[in-house]
């Protein structure tokens, strides 16, 4: 699971690799349970824009997910992706288990050799995760515009 700024975006990124079996948008992170739209967007939920990334591994990696990731935000901008301001922004790794967590630990590491400011994304436990409301659900497709929300 993972928050890189608008979650329409990131859905579409992680649904065109080969071996990504589907991708939810919604809320993780905060606390308050079944979070609307409207109350992620006014920060005090704590909770995160995220995507819910279901996989086959023996066709992508954990770590091809952390690549891409990685190459498609600024790590380094607090609670920031571009115009994008607000806890609800923020860059974070979910993990959901130790190995994924390993992973996402020593990506930090190379990732950083790439940037001169500091890497201020979190790697925390995931969360429950909320759904977000069926409009925000493969958003770009079901409008059939080109995503444009990132790098």
């Amino acid at each position: 699971t993972f928050g890189a700024g608008c979650f329409w975006g990131v859905e579409s990124l992680f649904r065109a690799i080969l071996g990504v079996t589907d991708v939810r948008v919604g809320y993780t992170g905060g606390n308050r349970p079944n979070p609307t739209y409207e109350q992620v967007c006014t920060g005090v939920t704590g909770h995160a824009e995220a995507v819910e990334v279901t996989y086959d591994e023996s066709l992508v990696s954990y770590n091809k997910l952390l690549e891409v990731f990685w190459g498609n935000h600024n790590p380094t901008t607090p609670n920031q992706q571009g115009p994008d301001h607000g806890s609800q922004y923020r860059s974070v790794i979910f993990f959901h288990d130790e190995e994924q967590q390993a992973q996402a630990e020593a990506s930090v590491m190379e990732v950083q050799k790439k940037w001169e400011k500091p890497v201020v994304t979190e790697i925390v436990p995931a969360a429950v995760f909320y759904p977000a409301e069926d409009y925000h659900q493969r958003y770009f497709e079901k409008r059939g515009i080109a995503p444009t929300c990132h790098v």
